[in-house]
C-alpha cells in the first residue's frame, strides 16, 4: 500500500498568521536588546551582534518558516481516517482511523479571528494525542468538524 500525501492545504492567510505569531517575541527581544545598549554603551560590538543574531531570527521567523510550513502543511478528512502533514523543520505525519475518533473542536485565537482562520483538533484513542489541522479558513473548518461529526455518528464502534 503505497501511502499518499493529503490533498487540501492550509488557508492562503496561514503563512501570514505564522509570521505574526513567529515575529512577536523576536521583536520583544529586539526592544530589550536596544534598550541595553542605549542605556549601557560598554561593548558596542556585543550589542551588535546580539541585535545581528536577533535579526536573523527575526526573518527566519517571519520569511522562511511560515512559507516553509504552508509548503509542508496538509490535511485530508475521509471516511476512513483523519489524515495531517506537518511542520517545517520537523515533520510529522498523522493519521487518525474515525473508529477511534472521540471529540472534534475549533479554536480561534484572537490573530486568528482577525484573519478568518480556525483551527481543528481531533481527539482520538491515543497516546500520541489530538491530531490538529491549523490555519483553516473559519467556513471550511467548520465544515471539516460537521464532516468529521457526521462521519463518526455513522460508525458502529467508539472510540474507547
Amino acid at each position: 500500500m503505497t501511502l499518499v500525501d493529503p490533498a487540501n492545504r492550509p488557508s492562503a492567510r496561514a503563512p501570514l498568521a505564522w509570521a505574526v505569531s513567529g515575529a512577536a517575541p523576536w521583536l520583544l527581544l529586539a526592544v530589550l536588546q536596544l534598550g541595553w545598549a542605549v542605556t549601557d554603551e560598554r561593548l558596542a560590538w556585543l550589542h551588535s551582534t546580539g541585535l545581528g543574531i536577533t535579526a536573523a531570527g527575526l526573518v527566519v521567523s517571519t520569511v522562511i518558516a511560515p512559507l516553509w510550513r504552508y509548503r509542508v502543511h496538509r490535511w485530508e478528512v475521509s471516511d476512513q481516517a483523519v489524515y495531517t502533514r506537518t511542520g517545517w523543520l520537523l515533520q510529522e505525519r498523522r493519521i487518525a482511523p474515525i473508529s477511534r475518533v472521540q471529540t472534534v473542536d475549533t479554536h480561534r485565537g484572537p490573530l486568528d479571528r482577525l484573519l478568518g482562520l480556525a483551527n481543528v483538533r481531533v481527539t482520538t484513542a491515543s497516546s500520541a494525542g489530538a491530531v490538529h489541522i491549523t490555519a483553516l479558513d473559519a467556513p471550511v473548518a467548520d465544515r471539516v468538524v460537521a464532516q468529521l461529526t457526521d462521519i463518526a455518528a455513522l460508525g458502529v464502534q467508539d472510540a474507547t
